[in-house]
C-alpha cells in the first residue's frame, strides 16, 4: 500500500510539473499563436534575443513551401549591436523609433530567376513575382515561429534597399524585400479589425 501511495504521489508530481511547463510555454497551441501574433511597434529593450532563437526561427522558415522546392528565400541577420543599429538607421519613416527596443533585424531577400522559372525561363506571366510570393510564405512561417517562442516581430517595407545591400553584402541577383524587427513586446497591441470573410472569399 505504501508503495502504491508513493507511486501515485510521484505520478501526480510529474503531471503537475508537466502542466507548469505547458502553462509557461506561451502560446501553447497553433490557435494561440494566430490569436496573439501582432505587428509590434513597442519593443522591450531590456529583453534580448539569442542567436539560438534566431536559428530556430529561420529553420522553421525553411519549412515553408516554395515553387518546385527552389527555396529562393535568403536571410541576413543583424544581431550584433553595431549591425542592428546600422540596419535601424536605414529604415524610413517612423520605423526607427518604432523599433528602438528591438535587438535583432532580419533582412529577407529572394534570388531572382528561380521561383516561377524553369531552366531560367519564366513559367508564366508572374515571373519573379513568385519569388516574392515564396518569400512571403517563408516570412509567415518566420513570424509565427517567433510568436510560438514568445517573441514578437514587425515586418517593414519602407527601407533603403541599396544601402542595406551595401551594408550586408547582399548580391545583385537577390531582391531585397522586407526588414523584420525581432524582440519582445513592451505592451500588448490591439488586434485590428478584419474584413468579413465573405468580403474576401467566394465559394463555388
Amino acid at each position: 500500500m505504501k508503495g502504491m501511495i508513493t507511486a501515485i504521489l510521484a505520478l501526480g508530481a510529474l503531471v503537475s510539473c508537466g502542466q507548469k511547463r505547458q502553462d509557461a510555454a506561451t502560446p501553447v497551441t497553433f490557435d494561440d499563436v494566430l490569436a496573439t501574433r501582432r505587428s509590434v511597434r513597442d519593443f522591450d529593450a531590456s529583453k534580448s534575443v539569442s542567436e539560438a532563437e534566431v536559428r530556430e526561427i529561420l529553420t522553421a522558415a525553411q519549412d515553408a513551401p516554395s515553387w518546385a522546392n527552389t527555396q529562393s528565400a535568403r536571410y541576413y541577420v543583424a544581431i550584433s549591436p553595431e549591425k542592428a543599429d546600422a540596419v535601424r538607421s536605414l529604415l524610413a519613416g517612423s520605423n526607427p523609433q518604432k523599433t528602438a527596443g528591438a535587438h535583432v533585424f532580419i533582412v529577407s531577400t529572394f534570388v531572382k530567376g528561380q521561383s516561377g522559372h524553369f531552366h531560367g525561363v519564366a513559367s508564366n506571366e508572374i515571373g519573379d513575382g513568385w519569388g516574392a510570393y515564396d518569400n512571403g510564405l517563408a516570412n509567415a512561417y518566420l513570424v509565427l515561429k517567433a510568436r510560438a517562442l514568445g517573441l514578437d516581430t514587425l515586418i517593414m517595407g519602407i527601407r533603403d534597399a541599396d544601402a542595406l545591400r551595401a551594408l550586408l553584402g547582399i548580391p545583385e541577383e537577390e531582391v531585397v524585400m522586407a526588414v523584420i524587427a525581432l524582440g519582445h513586446r513592451a505592451s500588448d497591441p490591439q488586434k485590428p479589425n478584419r474584413k468579413p470573410l465573405d468580403d474576401i472569399a467566394k465559394f463555388f
